[in-house]
């Protein structure tokens, strides 16, 4: 709603375009809240950031080697718009289209103690279900180790502290805590697939 996502997603993929060989496309997940609701909040503006970056296909994600998915927190889980991205998988399911490939998660939550981890785990589950190869940020990232600074990142995968009213804006250290998953992610699939 704010670009926080946004922000994690572009560090993401810096840190993915820096191992060879590798192609790396953004997609965002459709809007599901009505346009009143986000002007409310003040989120219709925000959005402005990032409105270029075309919608998510579902069906396109049997053409990639791995996804990283990054979803606002609500309440400790996904937001209704990622759910209801992953709901329209089964076809993908079914064929088991996504066997094998990798799959991560980055999350952006309001508090502290928001539901970063319980958000990533959980959304580990539709990836189980899919077959998908889990990948996290080692503590060889040792910026997780920060204890100089409130911040984000778990060895579930990057993450950032948005405040309760959105203004918080991610931090260096969990903007490299992104581009490392973006890099550690890309390195894996790479070595999976011989290249």
């Amino acid at each position: 709603m704010y670009g926080h996502i946004y922000q994690l997603a572009e560090a993401e993929a810096s840190g993915a375009r820096e191992v060879q060989g590798c192609a790396v496309e953004l997609y965002q997940t459709p809007e599901l809240v009505p346009d009143n609701i986000l002007e409310k909040s003040g989120a219709k503006s925000a959005r402005s950031k990032f409105a270029h970056i075309p919608a998510a296909e579902p069906d396109r994600f049997a053409e990639a080697d791995a996804i990283i998915f990054g979803t606002p927190t609500r309440f400790g889980n996904m937001c209704a718009q990622m759910r209801n991205l992953l709901d329209q998988t089964g076809s993908l399911w079914i064929k088991g289209a996504l066997v094998g490939k990798i799959g991560s998660v980055f999350t952006s939550t309001a508090t502290q103690h928001g539901g970063q981890e319980t958000t990533i785990t959980s959304f580990h589950s539709t990836l189980l279900h899919h077959g998908m190869i889990i990948v996290g940020v080692p503590y060889a990232e040792q910026r997780l180790l920060n204890m100089n600074e409130i911040t984000g990142g778990s060895p579930y995968g990057a993450s950032t502290l948005a405040g309760a009213d959105g203004l918080r804006q991610p931090s260096a250290n969990e903007l490299a805590i992104a581009k490392y998953q973006g890099k550690h992610v890309a390195t894996i699939a790479r070595k999976l697939l011989g290249k």
